[in-house]
């Protein structure tokens, strides 16, 4: 058992330092985009396509940072936070929502993203309401204690 302990520390902080790289070549990306955007004509001026994709890759960073939180804090305590998941979904789904061109989408598809927008933030709030001073997370101690 203290091998496989071991292993999955391993795999987890390898983890780590690959999201951390990811998000740090993102941030990049993202710099050079926006860089890239001014320069060119007309300059200083963004068009909207432009102003998508900067937004597009400012929240995909942003994701990218609330993921690395996420094992960070797996790494540390061995729990996944309920409220930091549930953060990280909300802010893909804006990010969906912000660079989704309507046109191109159906009807049913614009209802189901409704409907995820509406479970997320019920869920959100409904985790919020009902944390305890040690707050609501999943592990194995908690399984564990019977909680």
């Amino acid at each position: 058992m203290k091998y496989l302990e071991k292993l999955e520390s391993l795999i987890v902080l390898s983890l780590l330092v690959m999201m951390v790289s990811v998000v740090f070549l993102a941030t990049i990306e993202l710099g050079w985009t926006i860089i890239k955007d001014v320069i060119t004509p007309p300059v200083i001026l963004l068009e909207i396509n432009e102003l998508l994709e900067v937004f597009g890759m400012f929240l995909l960073v942003l994701i990218g940072v609330e993921l690395l939180e996420t094992v960070k804090m797996y790494l540390a305590k061995r729990t996944v936070h309920v409220e930091v998941v549930f953060t990280v979904a909300m802010i893909a789904i804006a990010r969906k929502v912000i660079i989704l061109d309507i046109k191109e989408v159906s009807g049913l598809t614009l209802v189901g993203i409704g409907v995820i927008i509406i479970t997320l933030s019920g869920g959100y709030y409904l985790i919020s309401k009902n944390r305890t001073g040690r707050g609501l997370s999943f592990s194995d101690k908690d399984t564990k204690d019977g909680d």
